[in-house]
């Protein structure tokens, strides 16, 4: 009686049998086309969700078959007392992929068929870090578990099916990819590579965004042709996976948002489709600072499909801070309702010294500075579409420089410089200058020649006379007059410069590196070349006696030596005197090694390693 009261309520959901139906088909299919490829098996004709089978082999019968099956956990029906047919003959139900593809592997060694195809692929360990929400700290969490497990011997490398982020990075192949899977390589001590992020979304607008894929553009996009172009991405992000599952002996991955977007889930390909994939169990994060943290454990799960809960391992408590004791009537609970245990608490980390993950931090305010004293002020404006805004992390380290996030006229003063960053939307950002009227206020200090102006990027192309985008790369504004600070134009092509490199600041002599994202070919009447590539290229160039200048090399001021004649040169102009050596080493190993200490002291690693299949 149940069971039928459930059954007649099931019906109900229209939904739910419609896609019920699309899936039984779907792995009938499967099942039907890797069943024929099995020498000594006919498959029968039907329709129905199950299939039958003829063994057409004098070595082994259904009754056999079924007894060395059903040592692997794997039971099938033999048929011979049904009427007309004998041992040769045994069912099979369609189930869900993962349990078709485990069949299929018993399947295959009861017979004795080699076992060569992807269905059979040794798994390689992986663990996989999603979020109750986006910033929950998930990317910094993969940077650990990435160096501790590097730390134990393994060699280890990062996965995300796909970022959406204006933060990038080029790899040394020329291959454009997300910041936080370059900072996590950067915890595997390996180099950054494209298969680690094989599908990167850069917004230009609010409803759109370039598409990379395997580092190169493949076009823009809006919500609706991206969608429809999701299954081909994620069909390439599978190949980039198991490419990288066969180099390393762990990979780790990283979700994104929240699995739980019922509007979004249908079609993701990053979370727990990646998950079921690469066979990974789930660690589910929750940022306490936040608050709702337990609403939100149980309300994702309560939210996931049957399939997707059987992938989550446990809880992870992410940024707490206080005594852990009060935490345990709401774990205790918790655990009660879901079933799932707590795999760890981590504290509230400060001052990780690791770039951020996303734009979110920076445009929250929360790595705003406050002005301690005697510094030099280096003014850096939020534009909408910033990139790269990882570009003055290693500025914020030094002890005599105030970093000031400037996004209004009332927050711009004097500062001894001003640098107008990168941008995914040029043309976008320059209106935004002139429609908050930080545009005049720039001109205006660039002609009492107090400030010195600096353009990286998108930032160096605002600073010329003009920008055209006749493709409609990145706006559909086709041109835009520029702050005319500088005697150049920019034309938006459709070829993409991503080129890492290795350069000379001519003035000081030093050397550069970096890497170099853009559509924009400047070009222009002579300026003083500031920075030169090792190919001798001029990536750098300005006015000097205005003291305004631009380049397309991000990560300029990453070099300490370069950084600190920069800032001397600003103490200088403000009477001060320079201090002649590097203050600041701007190296990530350390923060690295205290992360992964604290994450290690944090986690239930042993129990983590044992989900993984490494203990």
């Amino acid at each position: 009686a149940l069971a039928q009261a459930v059954g007649e309520n099931a019906f109900q959901d229209h939904a739910y049998v419609l896609r019920t139906r699309a899936c039984v088909r779907q792995q009938r299919d499967f099942l039907l086309k890797e069943l024929q490829s099995i020498p000594g098996l006919t498959v029968l004709p039907g329709k129905a969700n199950f299939l039958l089978v003829c063994i057409d082999r004098s070595d082994i019968d259904g009754p056999n078959l079924a007894r060395q099956m059903l040592s692997d956990g794997i039971a099938i029906r033999v048929c011979n007392n049904f009427d007309g047919l004998d041992e040769r003959f045994f069912r099979i139900a369609v189930r869900s992929e993962d349990e078709n593809l485990k069949l299929l592997s018993s399947l295959k060694r009861a017979l004795g068929v080699p076992l060569k195809s992807r269905i059979d692929r040794k798994r390689t360990p992986a663990i996989m870090f999603q979020g109750t929400s986006s910033n929950a700290g998930k990317s910094v969490l993969a940077a650990a578990m990435c160096r501790i497990l590097l730390q134990d011997g393994y060699r280890v490398a990062p996965f995300k099916t796909q970022n959406m982020s204006l933060n990038s990075f080029v790899t040394r192949e020329g291959g454009e990819m997300g910041r936080a899977q370059v900072v996590q390589a950067q915890a595997c001590r390996i180099d950054p590579d494209v298969r680690m992020n094989p599908v990167l979304l850069k917004p230009n607008d609010d409803t759109g965004a370039q598409v990379i894929l395997w580092g190169k553009p493949v076009g823009n996009m809006n919500v609706t042709q991206y969608i429809h172009y999701k299954p081909v991405a994620f069909e390439e992000a599978k190949r980039a996976f198991d490419s990288l599952a066969k180099e390393f002996d762990v990979i780790v991955l990283e979700g994104a948002g929240s699995p739980a977007e019922i509007n979004l889930k249908h079609h993701d390909i990053v979370n727990m489709k990646m998950a079921q994939y690469a066979e990974a169990p789930v660690l589910l994060v929750g940022d306490i600072d936040r608050g709702g943290i337990f609403a939100s454990f149980v309300g994702t799960m309560e939210v996931l499909a049957e399939w997707e809960r059987k992938l989550i391992a446990g809880f992870v408590i992410n940024r707490f801070r206080g005594k852990k004791e009060l935490l345990g009537p709401a774990i205790e609970y918790t655990r009660s309702h879901t079933g799932l245990p707590f795999l760890g608490i981590v504290p509230y980390l400060h001052d990780l010294g690791l770039p951020e993950e996303d734009s979110v931090e920076f445009k929250s305010g929360a790595l705003d500075t406050s002005f301690r004293g005697n510094e030099i002020e280096i003014a850096v404006i939020d534009l909408p579409h910033i990139s790269n805004f990882t570009d003055f992390d290693s500025l914020r380290i030094e002890p005599d420089v105030f970093l000031h996030i400037v996004r209004s006229t009332k927050d711009l003063d004097r500062p001894d410089a001003i640098i107008i960053p990168g941008s995914k939307n040029v043309i976008g950002d320059l209106e935004y200058l002139r429609q908050s009227g930080l545009d005049r206020k720039i001109i205006a200090l660039t002609d009492q020649a107090e400030t010195e102006v600096v353009g990286i990027c998108g930032g160096f192309q605002m600073l010329g006379e003009r920008i055209d985008d006749p493709y409609g790369i990145e706006s559909l504004t086709q041109t835009m007059p520029g702050l005319g600070l500088l005697p150049i134009y920019t034309i938006m092509a459709r070829t993409k410069t991503l080129v890492r490199t290795d350069g000379t600041h001519l003035p000081s002599g030093l050397k550069v590196r970096g890497y170099e994202i853009h559509h924009g070919q400047t070009e222009g009447r002579p300026l003083i070349p500031l920075l030169l590539r090792k190919d001798g290229e001029v990536i750098g160039a300005g006015i000097e006696d205005k003291r305004i200048w631009g380049t397309y090399l991000h990560g300029i001021f990453d070099a300490d030596e370069f950084r600190r004649w920069f800032i001397d040169r600003l103490r200088t102009q403000r009477n001060l005197p320079p201090i002649g050596k590097v203050c600041a080493i701007y190296d990530l190993e350390p923060a690295f090694e205290r992360l992964a200490e604290m994450v290690r002291g944090s986690l239930e690693i042993g129990e983590i390693y044992r989900l993984m299949g490494l203990m």
